[in-house]
């Protein structure tokens, strides 16, 4: 639509008067601003993802992959996993968390479909075991639970019928063992009501807490799914397994006893065994300064995996199994992780505080010390590497950059996998015409919801084709990070880096690989650190400008501040975007390049939030999440295709996916062009051949 003369003058007076107020009160650091309010000549649409559908389908380039399961049963062989038919497994997904996993028949048909037409091949199902919301697998509805040792039918019914719609999409499963886990006292276990959720850390080591966790992966594992007529060790869909979330003696304190007194009494008999002499006063339990705590950690935790590993290898469990999650930056840590057939990784930008919803609002795309540099520290030589958890979390307003340089930076790396966290928390019908939830800020569980999020879920099909299809090539050089402490954690070495080279962290007493070798506290990419180029030339990012973009033959993008950029040249593609900051990405449909394609999908993507939803000036605390409909901020640019392809044309597309209209636009000297964000205003857009 647009705005004439004389309303925009009204407006702006408008926003003037509040603005002389807000400061003659003195309150302006403190009142709350309306999303997009501070510019109101930017130029917004309502734009709601529908929650039981998406505007795109792109399952018809994975249609071969359809069942999941058809290459036979994933392994771990070198850095790769590996399918049984010998097909290289490559995964973007999901997470479903709390009573999301055990949803109503006809919203696991739904979901199912939904996701596969995104290009999502893998979907964590995360947090099954948490009491706090029902169902739960322990119990289906609300009402006091008095043990957790068997599971609910009419809970696993929900989840195997789910297992089973998501199966015959071509989605995996990543499942995790123990997460959030209340211990009751009809469980045999003491003072369980002081050991809080998942009995963190003591089910690292405790006996009975060991023994609770190898019965709940028994019956897990050994249950027959009545849809698939397979048990879950059987079933070739499951690919991975986590034996417990975030979990772990170096970040998580030791403080109930009996439990402590354990951990001391194991201690010294470990100690006495080497010959270590240890005071007779109380031990400090303090690995990141005592090596001898830490090699003690290391050994408790090695064979609490082990254990763990055999036990379920017993049952008859095939595929990799993984301790827990790299989530503190610890080479101690990661020694303990060796044990399992690979590492997994998690890691955030702008986790907000609970309940006060104060967040960072900084963009990731200029930072030194984004969430990348954490995750390249956990990824080692002869392991295939996953991420089981990221995000760029709502409200922050620049995540829209995430999707793209995350599936970029995993497929350059040659990661396995990456799996953003989370979906939805919940399968019911509620907001779903708003971002997060309407009990926001209370329900922290809210601001994990992606579902709906136009500037996040809306970029995943150009993330999945990134990861899946690899349309960003392996790094051609690898960098060894070498250790020389098990006491020491990342360093410089990892800024930046990761997205120069492969990078590997090299432990004590194992031998590097790569070409290139450095330590820590060695800096690969220069003193400045303002830009950043990739070995294959496809990836650039540039910290001060807050840039970056991706340029290969079948996807092309540009994200961040590229409005102040101004025309924008990569190979076969010129953009010039006038909207300050956007994500604007660019794929092949087809099994031809760009270059050569008749079908191509343009997301263009930058601001998103509900409407009327409010912040404090500094747009670092959220003060109301607003209400449905979601609004994007209307992306404008020219853009300007190098084509073979004469008679394109190009399709606005709406939230239901119907087409709004046809963008006028030319083809000259092999120049396809057109310009979006007047006409038919849209976040997608089809040029397809006619």
């Amino acid at each position: 639509m647009k705005t004439n003369s004389l309303n925009l003058l009204l407006r702006l007076c408008l926003v003037f008067i509040l603005f002389l107020s807000m400061q003659l009160s003195g309150k302006s650091n403190f009142s709350p601003t309306a999303f997009f309010q501070e510019d109101s000549i930017r130029k917004t649409i309502p734009y709601t993802l529908p929650w039981d559908d998406m505007p795109i389908d792109l399952s018809f380039i994975f249609e071969k992959e359809k069942p999941a399961g058809k290459h036979g049963f994933l392994k771990a062989e070198g850095e790769k996993f590996i399918f049984q038919d010998g097909t290289e497994a490559k995964f973007w997904g999901t997470t479903f968390n709390y009573t999301a996993n055990f949803p109503s028949h006809e919203y696991s048909e739904k979901v199912a479909k939904r996701l596969a037409k995104t290009g999502i091949n893998i979907v964590r199902l995360c947090v099954v075991d948490n009491e706090r919301a029902t169902p739960n697998i322990f119990q289906f509805t609300s009402g006091e639970n008095i043990n957790t040792m068997n599971f609910d039918p009419e809970s696993i019914e929900r989840l195997d019928y789910l297992f089973w719609c998501l199966k015959k999409e071509g989605i995996y499963v990543f499942f995790d063992g123990l997460v959030f886990r209340i211990f009751k006292t009809n469980d045999g276990v003491e003072s369980a009501g002081k050991l809080g959720i998942g009995a963190k850390p003591y089910s690292n080591y405790n006996r009975r807490l060991i023994e609770l966790q190898k019965k709940f992966n028994h019956d897990l594992w050994t249950h027959i799914n009545p849809y698939t007529k397979l048990a879950y060790k059987d079933d070739p869909a499951i690919v991975l397994f986590d034996i417990t979330n975030e979990n772990d003696l170096w970040s998580q304190k030791v403080t109930v006893e009996p439990y402590r007194n354990e951990l001391e009494e194991l201690y010294r008999k470990w100690a006495t065994g080497r010959g270590i002499i240890v005071s007779k006063d109380t031990v400090e339990f303090d690995p990141k300064q005592n090596i001898n705590i830490a090699n003690f950690f290391i050994n408790i935790t090695e064979n609490y995996y082990k254990e763990m590993i055999l036990d379920m290898r017993r049952i008859g469990v095939k595929i990799p199994i993984v301790g827990t999650n790299g989530w503190t930056e610890n080479a101690a840590y990661l020694s303990a992780q060796m044990v399992g057939d690979f590492i997994d990784a998690h890691s955030y930008w702008s986790l907000p505080e609970v309940h006060t919803v104060i967040f960072c609002n900084d963009p990731m795309t200029g930072s030194l010390n984004n969430i990348i540099p954490h995750l390249a520290f956990y990824r080692v030589h002869d392991k295939p590497f996953f991420v089981s958890e990221w995000d760029h979390l709502w409200p922050n307003e620049w995540r829209a950059e995430s999707p793209l340089l995350m599936a970029s930076v995993a497929s350059f790396q040659g990661w396995g996998g990456i799996i953003q966290h989370a979906y939805r928390n919940t399968s019911d019908k509620f907001d779903v015409d708003m971002i997060g939830s309407s009990a926001f800020p209370s329900n922290y569980g809210g601001i994990l919801n992606s579902f709906n999020d136009p500037a996040k879920f809306g970029l995943y099909y150009h993330a999945a084709l990134i990861m899946r299809r690899g349309d960003v090539k392996h790094a051609d050089k690898t960098v060894s990070v070498k250790l020389n402490s098990l006491l020491t954690g990342g360093g410089k070495a990892y800024q930046l880096t990761p997205e120069k080279h492969r990078v590997e962290t090299v432990l004590p007493g194992y031998s590097a690989n790569g070409e290139i070798v450095i330590t820590p506290d060695k800096s690969l990419v220069g003193a400045n650190k303002e830009e950043v180029l990739s070995d294959t030339g496809e990836l650039y990012r540039n910290l001060k400008r807050k840039t970056g973009w991706i340029d290969t033959p079948f996807t092309k993008a540009v994200y961040g501040f590229i409005g102040k950029d101004g025309k924008r040249s990569l190979s076969d593609l010129t953009v010039n975007v006038k909207t300050e900051f956007a994500a604007l990405a660019i794929s092949s449909l087809t099994s031809e390049p760009i270059k050569h394609s008749a079908n191509m999908l343009l997301t263009a993507v930058g601001r998103a939030d509900n409407t009327d939803s409010k912040y404090n000036a500094n747009r670092t605390q959220q003060m109301d999440p607003g209400h449905g409909p979601i609004l994007i901020e209307v992306i404008e640019a020219t853009i300007e295709i190098k084509t073979d392809k004469k008679k394109l044309r190009v399709m606005s597309v709406n939230p239901q996916g119907f087409i709004n209209g046809y963008i006028p636009s030319k083809y000259k000297d092999e120049v396809f062009s057109f310009e979006i964000g007047k006409e038919y205003q849209s976040m997608y857009y089809l040029i397809q051949e006619l």
